[in-house]
C-alpha cells in the first residue's frame, strides 16, 4: 500500500516525532510504500494564495507533489498537537493547499459549488495520531471535542475516506517515560490493525 504521513510539530525532540518514527518504521517494515512529511522541517508554506483556489490553476511544484501523492494514496496517517483545540496552523494551511477541489473533492457537472461535494480520495482508511494537555474528560464535556469533528466529519467524510479512527495521547506534561514507551507499542499496534 501506499500511505502518507504527515507530521505538524516544530520540536524535534516532540512525542509527535517519536509517534511518527514508529509509523514510519512500522509501515517499512510491513513493506508499505511511504510518503513521509515533518511539514516544519520541510517549511511548508501555509499561506493559500488567491491564484491558487480555483480548480485548474498551475500550483507550484511542493503543492502539485503534495498533491499527486495524497491522491494516490491508499491510506492517510496525521500526527499533531492540540492547540487550541484545532491542529497547527502549518497543518491547517497543508489542509486548504493540498485537500483542494479535482484531488480530494469535487462538485456534480451540475453544480455551482454550493451543493455536497463528491469526494474523491482513493484512501480507505486515515488515522489521526494527536498529543493534548486537556484531560479526555473536559475535552469531551466542555469543548466537544472539536478534533474529532474536523478530522471525522469536516475533513476525511468530506474527502470521502469513509474508514477513520483518532487516537489522542495525554496528557503530555504530566505523561511519564514509561506512559509514553506504552503509548508507542500502542501506535505500532494500531498501525498493525488497519495496515
Amino acid at each position: 500500500m501506499k500511505i502518507s504521513v504527515i507530521l505538524a510539530h516544530p520540536n524535534k525532540e516532540s512525542f509527535n516525532h517519536a509517534i511518527a518514527k514508529v509509523v514510519v518504521d512500522t509501515l517499512n517494515k510491513k513493506k508499505h510504500e511511504v510518503y513521509f512529511h515533518d511539514l516544519y522541517a520541510e517549511e511548508f508554506d501555509p499561506l493559500l494564495l488567491p491564484e491558487e483556489i480555483e480548480e485548474d490553476v498551475v500550483l507550484p511544484d511542493s503543492i502539485t507533489n503534495y498533491c499527486e501523492e495524497i491522491s494516490i494514496s491508499d491510506g492517510i496517517i496525521i500526527v499533531h498537537p492540540n492547540w487550541w483545540g484545532q491542529p497547527p496552523a502549518i497543518l491547517k494551511g497543508w489542509i486548504d493547499r493540498v485537500l483542494r477541489v479535482g484531488i480530494a473533492y469535487r462538485f456534480l457537472d451540475s453544480d455551482n459549488g454550493e451543493g455536497v461535494p463528491v469526494g474523491i480520495l482513493k484512501a480507505s482508511i486515515a488515522i489521526v495520531f494527536n498529543t493534548s494537555n486537556t484531560p479526555r474528560e473536559r475535552e469531551q464535556k466542555d469543548f466537544g471535542d472539536p478534533l474529532e469533528v474536523l478530522w471525522e466529519k469536516c475533513i476525511f467524510e468530506f474527502c470521502g475516506v469513509k474508514n477513520f479512527y483518532r487516537k489522542m495521547f495525554g496528557i503530555m506534561v504530566t505523561s511519564t517515560n514509561a506512559q509514553r514507551k506504552k503509548w508507542l507499542e500502542e501506535v505500532k499496534s494500531i498501525i498493525g490493525d488497519y495496515f
